[in-house]
């Protein structure tokens, strides 16, 4: 699936945009978004699979975490184009979230 795919669904954007405040386990995921733990892992899957997010256990609960900024750059016409890309996280900016 493509980044521009991954990003195409609003629960997907909804899920980048409360991981993009902290990591979350799928509780809070589920609470905070209002859907059901089927749909999350379904959509967690997406954004794992186009390499946004990743997760790692504390305790018993897994938490997922942002993997890349993603900057969206639009062109005004006549060159109708745009960059949509995905840069990983440094460490630097995930050591403040890391368990």
């Amino acid at each position: 699936m493509s980044l521009i795919e991954a990003m195409g669904n609003g629960t997907r954007l909804e899920i980048l945009r409360e991981l993009s405040r902290e990591p979350k386990y799928v509780s809070e995921l589920t609470d905070a978004i209002g859907m059901d733990g089927k749909t999350a892992a379904h959509h967690l899957s997406t954004l794992e699979e186009a390499e946004l997010v990743d997760w790692y256990m504390r305790g018993n609960r897994k938490y997922y975490r942002l993997t890349a900024a993603v900057e969206l750059q639009l062109a005004p016409p006549p060159e109708r184009t745009f960059v949509l890309q995905a840069d990983p996280i440094s460490e630097t900016d995930q050591s403040s979230s890391r368990p």
